[in-house]
């Protein structure tokens, strides 16, 4: 159990030994099925824990040429990379920072392949299946009039010379049953191009270390679709799964309001700063000793220390009454969080930690006012 008092309050911190179960159920999933499962930094990039998660796991994927260079001078390998569009600039760092390059569209294959060739990088390009359960439109990469992807009605029936995977995206948290349906609409649609390619990148999504979450089915799911294509290697890039309930965000009450009978605990952290995903998403995360709901004696909603009016996330029902100085625990605080934080209003970011398998307090960083003001000039 981690021992908070010896943490700063704000501050995410992951637990060790929770991040190597999920770890070790991935590698896992990796070797019954015969695929190859990689780091998604678009979820978690926290670069200090990198030699960890190589114990597992041996690439990641990028979406653009800063995480392609962090895969390779801090991850220690070439990264799988897909970006929804490259650039001049950026693409000769991204060719030497990347094993896989995955384009998502043909006429940027054909501007960019050139530059390619001999380099031994191997070339893909995303597709679109047409078909997504994910029913969140802000994460539904197949959503109607989508930049990401072409559609079969696209491709020649002779894929260009230099293209030797397909990549596809089209899942959020999903289940394996999910997967299962998709590869459906992927297969009648693709299918008739597989003989051409060396590999498939399922994408993201798949949110195997969930509680609920079938593994032996996804398994089944994995090997049977080796066992139709045996030409392609199977790549799927989950970015939640890695880091799912691994770790929490402490923060602390700063003061209590109260307006028409609603109560709020300002705290010393910002949901729109340090816990985007809540109110994008939109979803309520679970708080340590509290329940949600708007029934009870000491019932809050908790706010963010930010001037955004809806910077606040509620109803949670307490068992005592909230005072100044008490630590709020949010739970499952660790994937797209730190990847996605800002420094609105000049909040202080949290400080970022990891308890160790044996009992120790790390510090990863701490964030100072000279990090704000080196952003803004």
């Amino acid at each position: 159990m981690i021992d908070f008092s010896q943490f700063p309050s704000p501050c995410y911190i992951m637990d060790e030994e929770l991040l190597r179960k999920n770890l070790s159920l991935i590698k896992n999933v990796a070797e019954k099925a015969g695929v190859e499962i990689i780091l998604a930094f678009k979820s978690f990039a926290l670069w200090r824990s990198f030699p960890i998660f190589r114990e597992y796991v041996d690439h990641s994927t990028a979406s653009s040429v800063y995480e392609a260079r962090l895969a390779l001078e801090e991850f220690g390998s070439k990264a799988h990379t897909y970006s929804p569009a490259y650039t001049e600039g950026d693409f000769p760092e991204i060719l030497q920072c990347s094993s896989h390059i995955t384009f998502n569209s043909l006429s940027q294959f054909r501007r960019f392949y050139p530059s390619t060739v001999g380099s031994g990088v191997s070339c893909g390009i995303r597709i679109n299946p047409e078909y997504s359960e994910v029913e969140t439109e802000l994460y539904n990469p197949c959503a109607p009039g989508t930049r990401f992807g072409v559609t079969a009605d696209l491709l020649p029936e002779r894929l260009p010379d230099g293209l030797e995977g397909f990549h596809c995206h089209c899942h959020c948290e999903s289940s394996s049953y999910e997967l299962e349906r998709t590869l459906i609409h992927l297969e009648k649609r693709f299918a008739r191009w597989f003989p051409q390619l060396q590999w498939l990148n399922l994408g993201g999504g798949h949110l195997m270390t969930r509680a609920d979450y079938n593994t032996e089915h996804l398994v089944e799911v994995l090997r049977s679709l080796r066992m139709r294509y045996p030409n392609l290697r199977l790549i799927l890039e989950p970015g939640s799964a890695f880091t799912w309930r691994t770790g929490v965000l402490v923060s602390e009450v700063v003061d209590v309001v109260e307006n028409r009978g609603i109560k709020t605990a300002i705290l010393n952290v910002s949901f729109t700063c340090h816990m985007p995903d809540c109110l994008e998403m939109p979803y309520q995360p679970e708080v340590r000793g509290a329940e949600k709901g708007d029934k009870g004696e000491y019932v809050y909603r908790l706010g963010g220390n930010s001037c955004l009016s809806g910077d606040y996330i509620g109803s949670w029902n307490f068992d005592h009454e909230l005072c100044v100085g008490e630590r709020i625990i949010f739970e499952d605080m660790i994937h797209y969080t730190t990847v996605k934080t800002t420094m609105f209003n000049g909040i202080a970011h949290p400080a970022i930690g990891l308890w160790t398998c044996d009992g120790q307090a790390k510090i990863y960083r701490r964030f100072s006012y000279e990090d704000y003001r080196d952003r803004m000039c």
